[in-house]
């Protein structure tokens, strides 16, 4: 008798395929744009875990809260006893429901005694919605804090080199309400009143841990019974339900079917300086061929002649005389001190003079107010006396003496 093969479930991925027509039924269903290569990002050596919240992570929420922000406890022969929570399980359940209380491996009566149980799940459909859970393309963008692209080197901090942002893409999640049956379970009904006064004063807040995940919990109303047994213990029982609106974000395959998990930003290197390696690169980038400008300023370099004269006729040479280098070279910075009304005065500061084939005007200065630039048509800077004088125009505002204005410029 031949064996055969155990069939293999298909996977959520290959059930969905098989739902896509192909194109006027020509070859098979296109791929989708995840599963394309250029489309997928390595996660090699990545330590960041998937993101995902479970129906335990907002159960441990209400532990959290209760054993690390309410910490109820009562005074019990002289002495604080903490309350211990658990969680009641089928069995635990079925054993309170029974007796009324519950009781340890030995028999004994714990209390006083925490247990919540988790009774209900109801969607919430009024929040975010993924349109298809087969195809999620609704997610939300969150940034990592250190990204090993980042790694310091003194070629990016010279050139300013922006930094790579890590991005990772998280489905957007399914909101949910969740019901809790609480019972508390003291032998005294004083010893009642102090928890349930701590329990309703952190209603309506965020309960969980803070460094993990928080969700919103109500509770309306307590209901109390006091139990008295014949020969037996007298217990006070109180109980309540609490209200989370939550959300999950589930692990399954199809919260990544459409989610791009990982992805960088650009990166942009700037240069501050252009440097033109021959004389026609210089050329093109002026704008001023040859022909058109035979004598141009950085063809005039000066002539050596007999006898240790020089001269700056020029032949066609290239170059610039040291006068010009220096005031090609000059750039100063200068904080206004008077401002008032439309006028910056700058004390003991001189407007440079231009040297030969050269010309000075509005466009050789840069003017900001309070960090923002001025165009040069809305100001005239002129010398007055020993003082340099930016008269502005068209602003909007006046000036006063607490505006910050800075100049920019061929000045001394």
């Amino acid at each position: 008798m031949a064996l055969t093969r155990k069939p293999i479930p298909k996977s959520q991925v290959e059930l969905s395929q098989e739902t896509i027509e192909p194109y006027l039924n020509q070859g098979k269903a296109p791929v989708p744009s995840n599963k394309r290569r250029e489309n997928q990002k390595s996660v090699k050596n990545d330590d960041v875990k998937q993101f995902s919240v479970g129906l335990k992570d907002v159960d441990e929420s209400i532990f959290y809260y209760f054993n690390n922000v309410i910490r109820p406890s009562v005074i019990q022969n002289s002495l604080k006893v903490n309350v211990p929570i658990l969680y009641g399980s089928p069995e635990r359940w079925a054993s309170m429901q029974k007796d009324g209380f519950y009781r340890d491996n030995n028999g004994k009566i714990q209390t006083p005694l925490i247990m919540v149980k988790r009774d209900s799940i109801e969607k919430n459909r009024t929040l975010g919605n993924k349109m298809d859970a087969n195809n999620p393309i609704h997610f939300g963008v969150f940034e990592k804090k250190y990204s090993k692209k980042n790694v310091y080197d003194h070629f990016s901090t010279v050139n300013n080199r922006v930094p790579v942002k890590e991005y990772y893409g998280v489905i957007m999640p399914d909101y949910v309400n969740l019901v809790y049956t609480c019972v508390i379970f003291t032998e005294y009904v004083e010893q009642m009143n102090k928890i349930i006064e701590s329990v309703n004063f952190a209603s309506d807040s965020y309960w969980g841990d803070p460094e993990r995940f928080k969700f919103r919990a109500s509770i309306d109303n307590y209901s109390t019974t006091t139990e008295l047994i014949d020969g037996g213990d007298r217990t006070v029982k109180t109980s309540f339900q609490i209200k989370i609106a939550g959300y999950i974000v589930s692990d399954a395959i199809n919260t990544s079917v459409a989610n791009p998990n990982k992805f960088f930003s650009k990166a942009a290197v700037s240069f501050g300086i252009e440097t033109a390696g021959t004389t026609e690169i210089l050329t093109a980038k002026a704008g001023s061929p040859a022909k058109q400008a035979p004598s141009r300023f950085y063809d005039t370099a000066p002539i050596v002649v007999q006898g240790g004269g020089t001269t700056n006729t020029g032949t066609g040479g290239s170059g610039m005389t040291a006068e010009q280098i220096v005031y090609v070279g000059l750039s100063n910075t200068a904080l206004a001190d008077i401002a008032v009304s439309t006028t910056a005065t700058f004390l003991n500061k001189t407007i440079a003079t231009a040297p030969a084939e050269f010309s000075i005007g509005e466009e050789d200065f840069q003017v900001y107010i309070n960090g923002v630039f001025v165009p040069a048509n809305n100001r005239a800077t002129a010398q007055s006396g020993a003082n340099i004088v930016i008269t502005f125009s068209n602003l909007g505002y006046t000036l006063d003496s607490t505006d910050q204005i800075i100049m920019v410029g061929k000045f001394t």
